[in-house]
């Protein structure tokens, strides 16, 4: 089956007919792992943010896709409003979660939340540049860049422990910077993906390999390595390499070989795919603990088998690493999809047995997949 059908036929055909809330706006994402069973109807900004990102572009590339474009333009614009009414708060912020109306907003608790809206916004500034939504995603990216720099946020479901850094910060203002302005062409945009990528290369890279949480102490989080993470963060720096002149982190070379040292450290020899979590050596995780809880869920889950990683490795080897791009393919193809019309089960065992359990946010992410499979799709149509 082609990436192409699969997106359509089965990924996107499950959201647009269990996902869209047509009474309030936004989407519905609260299902169990084998989307069965809504199992709530909470709305988190963070999953909210990404269906206005990702409707808006289905909609753009809807003539590659053989697909409505008003339709999926009108999904992206009413979750964008779900928001912009519901979710943003009077300082910037916005409230990790709301009831399903938006009528109960729960505090600002994550800057992971506010970049997503900002991505969601930035999104449909491209279908509606006449309209404020750019200078709302660019509003959300400043404050939240100086919020980071100035280590007065929170970002939860993940909080940085005391002594670390966090690789997730400077990688997602790389990744939301680069859309905010390819939407806006804003200055302060390229500037902030600019200053990301130095942090990267200052803070996380030794050679080409990525430091998720480094410390001046040794244990376990400096030493445990994300290796999806690192493959999701190379096509953002490649994707945001013309604002990166001069930068070791805009050069395709390096990026590839920054890449193949996290699939080669995160590859599970035994049962194939990507681990969640693995030790800066490779294999299970290593290293003096303390009692934090991220240590306890990077021991818990290290070798899981979670959709985010494999899908963007997909595409991250299709981009960067074209001669391993078949074992990811088959990898993928042979354990995640659930089947015509269906999404994938996202929660795996390492042996590739379904789980019923939650990663970071109690929902079924409408996100990583599609958006690798629709990169997947225009890699092929540009070629």
């Amino acid at each position: 089956m082609s990436y192409r059908d699969h997106l359509v036929d089965d990924v996107l055909a499950w959201w647009t007919t269990h996902g869209p809330d047509h009474e309030h706006g936004g989407v519905l994402t609260c299902w169990d792992n084998a989307g069965t069973r809504l199992v709530g109807e909470d709305k988190y900004t963070w999953s909210q943010g990404r269906w206005a990102w990702l409707t808006a572009r289905v909609a753009l590339s809807a003539g590659l896709l053989g697909v409505d474009g008003g339709w999926y333009a009108e999904q992206a614009v009413r979750t964008a409003r779900f928001v912009r009414d519901h979710a943003l708060l009077p300082d910037g912020t916005t409230a990790f979660v709301t009831d399903r109306s938006g009528a109960e907003a729960g505090p600002h608790t994550s800057v992971y939340a506010d970049l997503f809206a900002a991505l969601g916004f930035a999104g449909v500034a491209r279908l509606r540049p006449e309209e404020d939504w750019g200078a709302l995603g660019e509003d959300i990216l400043v404050r939240s860049a100086a919020a980071i720099e100035a280590a007065r946020f929170r970002s939860d479901p993940y909080p940085v422990p005391a002594g670390h850094r966090s690789f997730g910060l400077p990688m997602i203002l790389v990744g939301v910077g680069e859309q905010v302005h390819r939407a806006t062409g804003s200055a302060a945009s390229a500037a902030i993906v600019r200053e990301a990528a130095r942090q990267i290369e200052e803070h996380h890279l030794h050679g080409d390999d990525v430091a998720e949480m480094p410390s001046e102490t040794d244990g376990l989080l400096a030493r445990h390595r994300t290796p999806g993470h690192v493959l999701e963060a190379t096509w953002f720096l490649h994707h945001a390499r013309d604002l990166l002149a001069g930068s070791a982190l805009g050069e395709r070379e390096r990026l590839a070989r920054i890449a193949a040292r996290a699939l080669d450290l995160g590859w599970d020899d035994e049962h194939g795919g990507l681990l969640r979590y693995v030790d800066q050596d490779g294999g299970v995780p290593a290293g003096a603990r303390t009692d934090d809880p991220y240590e306890a869920l990077v021991v818990d889950t290290w070798d899981t088998k979670l959709w985010w990683p494999n899908a963007e490795a997909l595409y991250a080897t299709a981009l960067l690493l074209p001669d391993r791009h078949e074992q990811l393919h088959d990898y993928v193809f042979a354990t995640f999809p659930e089947g015509p019309g269906r999404e994938w089960t996202q929660i795996r065992a390492r042996d590739g047995v379904p789980l019923e359990k939650t990663v970071a946010l109690p929902v079924k992410d409408p996100f990583h997949i599609a958006r690798s499979l629709l990169m997947l799709v225009e890699m092929e149509g540009a070629g």
